[in-house]
């Protein structure tokens, strides 16, 4: 057989009557014991409501199970302290719930914070318990409420499901519950996990929770207290996380309107918005680079910019997608698992392996499982459980062999990594390092000591025009109008004081005679008053019509002071108009025309 005709996978375990149905977000791979031998945690929901479990399998042997008393939505692994050894913990969301195990035994359990509820509904059920009003009514106007698109409770909804013909089922549904306080919570979506301070793979983490409020809500993992939350237009279904929480972080959710919002640290609403061609069925992140599957049997790669990227039509129906970072080689890749029994492998928009399955696969993990590196997990929808694992010697290179542009241009042209003058330059390095950190540290003092220098400059000459002197809190500042030979110049200066007013000032220029002449040469202030802002006009005339320019400065003086207290210098733009002023006429001349 021939190389490029082998399999790239090794058949580990294919167990196809496991009994285990699940979603690619409900599984997770952790190193539970602290020992080197990481496991696989399954929250199993079962073929009814009343054998949901969370499964734990090392190896091909099933070694704890833990009743769940709802059906899990995410289950992730994390770090909620630092102690030693580096125990992870296991979390795992279930309607308003998230559970923790720590060491494989029950740890906390968090409720999510309740919502108000609409007060139409809870009026109702307080006239039902005082028998104001029948069940029956009460059943109409909660239909009505619903209809109208208010957003109820659990009981509630429950309660519009029953069938109203019969009486007494309502009745005996209100009386159950009608001494019962009203409470609603929000239904836990989508989860994942935030890095708090440290990038470290055993840093402590926040948890990151998406829920049916249309909110994304991060949780301290010491006290389980809410640290932010931010409002998204739609309920998220998919979080990418990045980052850290202390540091900057990034947080990208996709949502079931077919949009992609995407938070940063200092948002609480999204700062882009990507739309998608339908709704998604997976997202990962690639690099920089966003991967969707949505339900148009599309895969789309979109930047983090929201730049769509390609789009590659998909034999079948996308049913989950998973992220394959190998990192002993470097290589990053998309896995998508199709509703025709079959698993595709893309690098970049280019499929470079076919994975044949024998059933629907419904959920995948790839990653490090037992003590072996690049593990693919993968469960079907049967409730079979499949585990490969990916050769060393795999070859992972792109072969398109897909319909479009010809090879070539993603041939990377031959450039060295090492040329001869980096080369010259590390070996100077290595010859005379004292020498040259020596001269850095020379030139980096005096790069400081003219620093101060000419900061001291500016304090003893008052070339700022900001003023530094407490006695005298003035700032100034200018503006240039017009496009020539005319300029006006409009000065700004204010008190910055609170109390103190500033008198006996005045505006002076300095600038070259020979390109500019000013109306008036000096501008007497004979009060400030603090808080106000006070505008000076002044035009000056441009001498030159060879498009040169110079800087002007405004010097700000006390009667009697030979220093000025501020110094604004203004970058004079050309003169660009035809216009030229004479030496001894009041008029103006433009193309023989005189204007006034």
């Amino acid at each position: 057989m021939k190389e490029e005709n082998k399999s790239k996978w090794l058949d580990a375990h294919h167990d196809p009557v496991a009994s285990l149905y699940t979603f690619t977000q409900c599984l997770a791979l952790s190193d539970i014991k602290a020992d080197g031998d990481w496991k696989l945690v399954i929250g199993n929901l079962g073929i009814d409501n009343y054998v949901t479990k969370l499964k734990v399998f090392q190896g091909t042997t099933l070694i704890h199970e833990s009743t769940l008393l709802d059906l899990p939505n995410g289950v992730v692994s994390f770090y909620m302290d630092t102690h030693e050894p580096r125990t992870p913990a296991i979390a795992v969301c279930s309607g308003p719930f998230i559970y923790v195990f720590k060491n494989l035994r029950p740890y906390y359990k968090f409720s999510m914070p309740t919502i108000d509820i609409d007060p139409s509904e809870q009026d109702l059920w307080t006239q039902v318990k005082q028998d104001k009003i029948s069940p029956f009514q009460m059943w109409e106007r909660l239909e009505s409420l619903k209809n109208q698109g208010v957003s109820l409770t659990v009981r509630s909804l429950k309660f519009t499901q029953l069938d109203y013909s019969k009486p007494l089922i309502l009745k005996a549904y209100v009386e159950t519950f009608q001494d019962s306080p009203l409470k609603k919570q929000p239904v836990i979506t989508c989860m994942n996990t935030l890095n708090k301070s440290s990038s470290d793979e055993d840093a402590v983490s926040c948890l990151v929770i998406g829920t049916e409020n249309k909110t994304i809500t991060i949780l301290d993992p010491a006290a389980f207290t809410v640290l932010k939350t931010m409002k998204v237009p739609s309920v998220p279904v998919f979080l990418i996380v990045t980052g850290m929480f202390d540091v900057e972080y990034k947080i990208i959710a996709s949502c079931r309107d077919g949009k992609i919002y995407i938070f940063k640290r200092v948002n609480v609403v999204p700062k882009l918005c990507i739309e998608l061609s339908s709704q998604p069925v997976g997202m990962i992140r690639v690099n920089k680079n966003i991967v969707v599957g949505c339900m148009d049997e599309t895969l789309q790669c979109i930047s983090d910019k929201g730049k769509r990227l390609w789009n590659i039509k998909l034999p079948a129906s996308v049913m989950t997608m998973e992220l394959l970072d190998y990192t002993v080689k470097g290589v990053s890749a998309v896995l998508v698992a199709l509703s025709n029994c079959t698993v595709h492998m893309y690098q970049d928009r280019h499929l470079v392996d076919v994975i044949q399955t024998p059933d629907v696969v419904n959920a995948m993990k790839f990653g490090r499982f037992g003590r072996e590196e690049g593990n693919l997990i993968l469960t079907t929808r049967s409730g079979g459980l499949i585990v490969k694992i990916l050769r060393r010697h795999a070859d992972l290179d792109v072969k398109d062999v897909t319909p479009g542009p010809p090879m070539a241009q993603n041939v990377k042209l031959n450039i060295p990594k090492k040329t001869k003058l980096f080369v010259n330059q590390s070996i100077r390095e290595r010859e005379n390092p004292v020498a040259m950190f020596r001269t850095f540290q020379r030139d980096l003092r005096l790069f400081r000591l003219n620093t101060a220098r000419q900061f001291l400059h500016i304090l003893e000459n008052n070339n700022s025009p900001i003023s530094c002197d407490p006695k005298d809190p003035l700032k100034i500042s200018a503006q240039v109008q017009g496009i020539g030979p005319v300029f006006k110049l409009n000065i700004t200066l204010q008190n910055t004081s609170l109390t103190n007013p500033s008198t006996n000032l005045c505006l002076n220029f300095d600038y070259n005679p020979r390109l500019y002449s000013f109306r008036k040469s000096r501008i007497p202030i004979p009060f400030l008053v603090p808080g106000l802002d006070y505008i000076f006009d002044i035009l000056v005339d441009c001498k030159s019509e060879k498009g040169i320019s110079d800087d002007i400065k405004v010097l700000l003086y006390r009667t009697g002071h030979l220093l000025p207290l501020l110094t604004a210098v203004i970058s004079m733009p050309e003169n660009r108009a035809t216009i030229f002023v004479p030496n001894n006429s009041d008029s103006l001349e433009w193309n023989g025309n005189e204007v006034e």
